[in-house]
This record gives C-alpha cells, structure tokens and sequence, in this order.
C-alpha cells in the first residue's frame, strides 16, 4: 500500500492539481460536492480531509510517490 493512502492530501497541493483555487476546493468540501473528502465545522472554522487515494481516482491519475 502506498503512504499516500495513510495521510490527508493538503487543500493546496489537491487545488493545483485540479487546476484550480484553494477556495474553490474547500467550498466544494463544504457543500461535499466531492468524493474524496469532507469538511468538518470545528467551532466557527472548518477542517479538511482529503483522501489522496480517491483524490487520485477522481481526477484519473496515479497516486503520487513523493
């Protein structure tokens, strides 16, 4: 099993892949517009969780080995 499977993929690092904003993943982690993460409303902030498995299924690539 690769290592990446075990961690959360950062917002950032997931948003460029993607080609697109930090915010716009964190908004569609909100509205769980994706199915490889969530978004949990810790007080008044949220916190995110990617799993970079299906990230990586998602956007139809392999997992990175970094």
């Amino acid at each position: 099993m690769n290592d990446t499977t075990e961690r959360n993929l950062p917002i950032r690092e997931a948003a460029r892949l993607m080609g697109k904003s930090d915010q716009f993943v964190r908004l569609g982690l909100q509205r769980g517009a994706f199915p490889f993460g969530t978004a949990v409303k810790v007080s008044s902030k949220y916190t995110y969780y990617i799993s970079p498995k299906k990230f990586y299924e998602y956007i139809g690539r392999e997992e990175s080995t970094e």
